[in-house]
């Protein structure tokens, strides 16, 4: 039974509404994170200054909340007036208060005990627009919930989960819409981006990331390859209301690993696309790995600044691409890689050969996780750096059968890792409209978390040793950290309560807080 369970709300402090038009001047109030990327652009980056490399060695936990589930808990709060709005695995969702933790309400879900999901049972966060709050489910579907209740206001299906559909995205509120992606990559689903009404959940358009027949770019896909194509959307996108452009990345093709099976560059897989907010209308693409092989999926947030499109990309490079038109203007290599010689005019790599999967292995770099993943990049328009967690880690990649089953895992290979090379990683500062290095901060072991920004000097993070730490922004200079005894697979976010400024980063099972005290 699907069922909303209420917490005590006794003083609970209560959210105002969140327009479209109050997310649209995001960076104007601070003191809330009111997307997952805290702004449509991307950027991660907070105004808020009151923590700064002066102080921030006083840093302290204010408290913690524990997530009653043992899958990895990868949310990115949002935080609305005093109260911290968090999604918890497998499809859960809770308000808290901003100054205590406590807990003012819970969305409890159940998940159908068949549901397969690639890569754990995770959410990584929420939409806000007016006053319902959006949850994209593990079964596929897309719920609106009360704002002051966690009520539930409307369930809609996306897609079916018999078919090997999940969602674990935080969806995306834009004007009087809710975009939702899909995950499924692994299990030869069909990739899409769906937006909704969100007063109602009728769905009002809906973008394919593989075209089927008759539509532009069905032609990469050899025989009826498109329709196990995989292009998965499983990460949050951004917003430029100058050309009322949604930016969407895409996932890998599938079979991940055997690509004789899909001859062709395999559109819009591991792409960023462009589509028209009102409409879903495809504006341009630009496809990073075309024939991808490796499974380097292209869901990292693009991050927007003047008039471009950025994104650090898992195969390796990093990428500028003109917002308007998608036209490439620069690249370049940011992490190790050993499959491409570099990227021609156009943008398009040079691939080495004999580097795809074979019967008995082939070591590439980056490995199957990427030069980076999922965790997001952070974005400072003061200085115009880019701040990325980078993976240093090879993988031995086999091609094998690739058959076809509905809801069954559709690998065609299979990878395994690298004796006598350790993994290692770093949090690199690039120069955004270059890729330039500015610095890097060494890390032990290959991050999974992702990275905060802020007008106080400081870059936030985290490690998979379960540090929670911050750099001097202009230097890369280690100043702070919290052992918090779990790994980190999430995002940092900042807030004000009491007119205190507060860090937030989930690790292990906990949602942790902190101040300067």
């Amino acid at each position: 039974m699907r069922r909303a369970i209420l917490a005590l709300t006794l003083a609970a402090p209560l959210a105002a509404q969140v327009s479209y038009e109050r997310i649209l001047r995001a960076a104007s109030e601070p003191a809330n994170w009111l997307t997952y990327s805290g702004g449509y652009a991307g950027h991660r980056h907070s105004r808020l200054a009151q923590i700064t490399p002066a102080n921030v060695a006083r840093l302290k936990p204010v408290w913690t909340y524990q997530a009653n589930n043992l899958n990895k808990f990868e949310t990115s709060p949002l935080a609305i007036d005093g109260v911290l709005y968090i999604s918890e695995p497998p499809s859960n969702a809770a308000a808290l208060d901003g100054r205590t933790g406590r807990p003012l309400w819970f969305y409890r879900r159940s998940i159908p005990p068949e549901v397969r999901a690639c890569c754990g049972q995770v959410n990584r966060g929420l939409a806000v627009l007016d006053d319902s709050l959006f949850l994209g489910t593990l079964d596929a579907h897309l719920v609106a919930l009360d704002l002051k209740t966690g009520r539930v206001r409307w369930d809609t299906t996306v897609a079916d989960y018999k078919l090997g559909y999940s969602i674990t995205v935080a969806p995306l509120a834009v004007k009087d819409k809710i975009l939702i992606g899909v995950s499924g990559g692994e299990l030869g689903v069909r990739g899409l981006i769906d937006a909704y009404d969100a007063k109602t959940g009728r769905r009002l358009w809906r973008f394919w990331t593989v075209p089927g027949p008759g539509e532009a770019g069905n032609e990469t896909w050899a025989g009826d390859s498109w329709k196990t194509g995989a292009a998965a959307t499983w990460i949050t996108g951004s917003f430029d209301p100058e050309t009322n452009l949604i930016f969407w990345g895409t996932g890998n093709p599938g079979p991940d690993y055997d690509g004789d099976v899909r001859q062709g560059d395999n559109l819009y897989s591991d792409s960023l696309v462009a589509l028209d907010a009102d409409t879903g209308t495809l504006r341009w693409h630009f496809q990073f790995t075309p024939h991808d092989v490796h499974d380097w999926d292209s869901n990292q947030v693009p991050v927007l600044f003047d008039k471009f499109v950025a994104t650090a990309n898992r195969n390796g490079f990093y990428y500028v691409l003109e917002r308007a038109t998608g036209k490439f203007l620069a690249g370049r290599e940011f992490g190790k890689q050993t499959w491409s010689k570099g990227l021609d005019d156009r943008g398009r790599p040079v691939v080495i050969p004999n580097t795809e999967p074979t019967a008995k292995g082939v070591m590439i770099y980056p490995g199957m996780h990427g030069a980076t993943n999922w965790f997001s990049p952070a974005y400072n328009p003061n200085t115009g750096t880019f701040f990325v967690a980078v993976r240093e880690e090879p993988t031995v990649f086999f091609k094998g059968p690739s058959k076809y089953s509905p809801g069954a895992f559709f690998f065609g290979g299979s990878i395994r890792g690298v004796r006598g090379l350790e993994p290692s990683g770093s949090i690199k500062a690039l120069k955004a409209a270059s890729g330039e290095l500015e610095w890097q901060f060494l890390m032990h072991s290959p991050p999974w978390g992702g990275l905060l920004s802020t007008a106080g000097g400081l870059v936030f993070g985290g490690s998979a040793e379960g540090y929670f730490f911050a750099l001097d922004s202009p230097s890369g200079r280690p100043l702070w950290r919290y052992p918090t005894g779990g790994a980190i697979f999430a995002n940092p976010v900042t807030y004000v309560v009491n007119g205190k400024q507060h860090v937030s980063i989930a690790s292990g099972h906990s949602l942790f807080a902190f101040a300067v005290e």
